[in-house]
């Protein structure tokens, strides 16, 4: 392969890294958008939020919220319509796995009894409605 060939090659491969980081960019700015739009809608619910994007080696919640006696770890999905079906149902049996674990190292980081009474919901942002499910499923562990 000549000098120019390597070069050009090289060249290509850049340019679609460069797009892939421009799509997860993008898709991490749509993904804010609609999680802040899920935390206006569940604080007008009577929702008390206490965190926004919790990280941790395990995963990432969302949202963090109380509602009344409960902590409620909250997922919100995002679809641009329902061709794709609705958001709630992208949240499988891994993905409930995953924020699970993600839920049990927020309680432990932050020194709260094993025994608080927490709560998984669900928030789906389908084009311009969004609907809450609460109780969406229970803690299965990790």
């Amino acid at each position: 392969m000549s000098r120019a060939a390597v070069f050009r090659q090289t060249f290509a491969d850049a340019a679609d890294q460069g797009e892939r980081l421009d799509e997860a960019v993008n898709k991490r700015k749509t993904g804010t958008f609609y999680e802040k739009q899920a935390a206006d809608y569940l604080t007008g619910r009577g929702y008390e939020i206490l965190r926004h994007s919790y990280r941790c080696r395990f995963g990432e919640i969302d949202l963090i919220a109380r509602d009344g006696a409960y902590l409620v770890f909250v997922e919100v999905k995002y679809r641009k319509g329902r061709t794709m079906g609705e958001g709630c149902c992208a949240v499988d049996a891994r993905k409930q796995r995953r924020i699970c674990g993600t839920a049990a190292w927020y309680l432990m980081e932050n020194h709260l009894p094993e025994m608080t009474p927490c709560r998984f919901d669900v928030v789906s942002v389908d084009g311009a409605e969004i609907s809450l499910i609460q109780d969406a499923f229970s803690y299965g562990g990790w």
